[in-house]
């Protein structure tokens, strides 16, 4: 099960086909103080001035997509990754993605990271050309990449949350 929360104070709860409402319904429970920590970060960003997305509102889309490919195949290079395409988008809930077939896809708003979380973002995708999940063997990878892989992405899940992904 999955609880994810959005900006408007939506909580979803993903149930695979199969489970009860009853277990669901625990399992929210469970996680009501992780909820509330979240619910409480949207509706601080929300009451912010509404500068956090200015930034992301003028970014020139060709100069981000010639900075995150160069980056990429800069880190892929250096590490030793191979990836079969890499697609620049503009999404609104999404850093990156690989597919099954390697295929990496990254935010245009990646571009407005620190060069720190952008490395991050692009070397987790990559870490996904050789593990698929995000079991042990992908977090010692990562580990291996950036140090303390697990910090990392929680700094990238706030900076994003204050500045990339909200609405403003």
């Amino acid at each position: 099960m999955v609880i994810s929360v959005k900006p408007c104070a939506a909580v979803r709860v993903a149930v695979p086909y199969g489970s009860s409402f009853q277990r669901a319904e625990e399992f929210v429970y469970a996680k009501v103080g992780w909820i509330q920590r979240h619910l409480d970060k949207m509706k601080a960003y929300s009451q912010s001035d509404g500068t956090a997305g200015s930034a992301v509102d003028t970014i020139d889309r060709e100069e981000a997509k010639r900075k995150l490919i160069s980056r990429l195949e800069y880190l892929a290079a250096q590490h030793g990754f191979t990836y079969n395409r890499v697609f620049i988008r503009n999404q609104k809930t999404r850093l990156g993605t690989c597919s099954s077939r390697n295929n990496i896809g990254l935010n245009v708003k990646v571009s407005c990271l620190p060069e720190e979380l952008m490395d991050y973002v692009i070397l987790h995708e990559l870490a996904h050309t050789r593990v698929k999940n995000h079991g042990k063997g992908f977090w010692m990878l990562m580990d291996q990449l950036v140090g303390d892989g697990k910090a990392k992405a929680a700094r990238v899940r706030e900076y994003s949350i204050r500045h990339l992904l909200g609405s403003p």
